[in-house]
């Protein structure tokens, strides 16, 4: 039951059978005692996975595997009962997909090695790590904690069951499919070995699932550092890695899951750094924002600030712990205009501008010549007559909150748990 919670507030969408979560509980009602059967006597055979491309930030596509909703309650379930056993093996400096951690501590721990002077770093960039995971390491690790062959069995059929792409069945013989609940588990269990590597050779590093980077001294010791990483992915978990994107970084070119770094400039703080949002996300945010408030989406005022919100508050959430007032206040003012633009398209006809600027306060002349303005809907939304009349406090009273705003009521509590 503790899955099937999991997996109906996870949402998602169908597999190749075409059930939907919604649909889940009934099917589990009636075949609950048939599914148990097959899985205590091993005869419990997985169903092919839906493979569905989405878009990458640099504009490439990522194949996702989505298996059916049966197979992810039991890969929840069998997910939540191995996570005990290796939870205790793995390493302090592992945030990635494990209680009581996330990435913002991830990131407040780059901060603190490269305050602490270690500012030469290892930056490694696992080529489609989740592609290229090696079943029989993988199975070998797993078998090291677990010894029921039903489960190892079952774990093994997820592993090599084949992905449904364009019509067609394609078989898988290495790679753990993104989409599957079991697989951050699972990646965590491999790239543990990598941990254990790390902490062996005295380093200090920060781990994110496949994202990770190591931070040194000098740069002698950084490309020391990232020959032996390189050799040991190489050869004991054979990983590829992705030369374009691996390099040695100073923290002012080193991004680190969306986080930045800039240097300080308070006094008897030289060598500090502090963080900031990567110029990707920025614009990722700013392109999200522009879609919501296009003036030809159709949908009404009420719903355009309601997208905002579930955006804005998930984006400030994230990047709450990075320096980012001033942006902030900037972004805001150009985001109130873009809605006072929909507002005046809205509008339409000049007649209708002038009778909705009389009723916000503006007198009948100009009224009448800015309903006849032959300027563009997002000069006049800049102009005095919108910002005037489709004031902050106007915005606040439909439920416009300023991001700034969300900013400042978060930000205050850094000193509390970034866990929930």
């Amino acid at each position: 039951m503790k899955a099937y919670r999991q997996v109906v507030s996870n949402k998602g969408s169908a597999g190749v059978d075409g059930m939907p979560v919604k649909e889940l509980y009934d099917y589990l009602t009636k075949n609950r005692k048939q599914i148990e059967s097959e899985l205590r006597e091993g005869k419990y055979l997985p169903q092919a996975i839906r493979g569905v491309e989405i878009p990458k930030s640099n504009g490439k596509m990522r194949l996702l595997g989505i298996p059916t909703v049966i197979d992810r309650l039991l890969q929840q379930a069998v997910g939540q009962v191995i996570a005990i056993k290796f939870e205790m093996e793995f390493e302090d400096y592992s945030y990635g997909f494990r209680p009581n951690r996330n990435a913002q501590l991830a990131v407040l721990k780059a901060q603190e090695y490269i305050n602490d002077g270690y500012q030469h770093i290892v930056d490694i960039d696992l080529k489609s790590f989740f592609d290229e995971v090696d079943h029989c390491i993988l199975l070998q690790l797993l078998y090291r904690k677990i010894k029921c062959p039903l489960t190892l069995r079952l774990i093994r059929k997820w592993l090599r069951i084949p992905i449904l792409i364009n019509g067609k069945l394609t078989k898988r013989r290495k790679g753990v499919p993104q989409g599957s609940p079991i697989s951050p588990l699972l990646s965590n269990i491999m790239l543990n070995e990598l941990d254990k590597e790390m902490e062996k050779q005295g380093l200090r590093y920060v781990r994110y699932a496949d994202d990770f980077s190591i931070y040194t001294k000098s740069n002698h010791a950084a490309r020391k550092t990232g020959n032996m990483i390189y050799l040991f992915l190489k050869d004991k978990l054979k990983l590829p890695i992705n030369r374009e994107k691996s390099g040695i970084r100073k923290p002012v070119n080193f991004v680190i899951l969306g986080f930045g770094f800039v240097p300080t400039y308070k006094k008897g703080d030289k060598g500090k750094y502090q963080l900031v949002v990567g110029e990707k996300r920025w614009e990722s945010l700013k392109q999200k924002l522009k879609t919501i408030t296009r003036k030809t989406t159709p949908c009404t005022f009420d719903e355009r600030i309601y997208k905002l919100k579930e955006v804005q508050r998930g984006w400030i959430q994230y990047f709450r712990i990075a320096s980012i007032h001033a942006k902030l206040k900037s972004l805001d003012s150009w985001l109130r205009n873009r809605l006072r633009y929909c507002i005046w398209h809205h509008w339409k006809k000049p007649e209708r501008k002038r009778k909705n600027l009389i009723r916000l306060g503006v007198d009948h002349e100009h009224a009448y010549s800015w309903s006849r303005t032959r300027m563009g809907g997002w000069a006049v939304a800049q102009s005095p007559i919108m910002v005037t009349t489709i004031t902050l406090e106007r915005l606040r009273k439909r439920g416009y909150e300023a991001m700034l705003d969300l900013y400042e009521k978060v930000a205050p509590h850094l000193n509390e748990p970034l866990y929930t």
